[in-house]
């Protein structure tokens, strides 16, 4: 004989297939939800390294700065000191110089002719002086004219003066110092 079933299946099979879904739907929920939760967890992380080595850069960016401001120092006091050592060698170059200006000064200064002051720009020297007569002064050009070191004689003024009984006439020429071979020599090789 046939058996027949009369329990109601088909509603078990419905409680079932509800609870199976039931069951699927909260995993997918918590999986969902962990998904979510693992995600903001590596995304923090990786913000959190990034940050980290923002701050690291910014460390070094503040340690090069301090290291760039002291070569600028540094590069700045080497100019100067560049600058102190030219003077010096310039100094250095120019002391046998003098020494032949006062010393050809000396020799061409003709008899009767007394200086009174003397004024050196560069190579320009400025001479004043008193002169027995303005004769003496033209014997003071033309001896500064044959000089070997001395050059370009320029009267800018002569005025003759009384002094009690005798005349006498004051004077300022300009004129240009030669510079040695030697010394042009040495600023050739430079």
């Amino acid at each position: 004989m046939p058996s027949i079933n009369l329990l109601p299946w088909r509603e078990e099979e419905r409680r079932k297939r509800q609870r199976d879904f039931g069951v699927a739907t909260a995993g997918a929920v918590v999986a969902a939800v962990a998904g979510v939760v693992a995600t903001i967890f590596v995304y923090s992380q990786m913000i959190s390294g990034q940050e980290a080595r923002n701050a690291r850069l910014t460390a070094e960016i503040v340690e090069l700065e301090k290291s760039i401001e002291e070569i600028d120092g540094l590069e700045r006091q080497k100019e100067r000191l560049l600058a102190r050592m030219e003077i010096i060698e310039e100094l250095q170059k120019s002391r046998p110089e003098i020494v032949h200006l006062f010393d050809e000064l000396v020799q061409q200064l003709p008899e009767g002719v007394y200086l009174t002051g003397m004024k050196q720009t560069g190579s320009r020297v400025e001479i004043r002086g008193v002169a027995q007569s303005s004769t003496r002064v033209s014997a003071l050009m033309r001896q500064i004219d044959s000089s070997e070191w001395l050059t370009d004689p320029e009267v800018e003024r002569v005025e003759t003066t009384q002094a009690g009984a005798s005349r006498q006439s004051e004077f300022v020429v300009y004129l240009k110092q030669v510079r040695s071979d030697s010394d042009m020599e040495e600023e050739e090789a430079e």
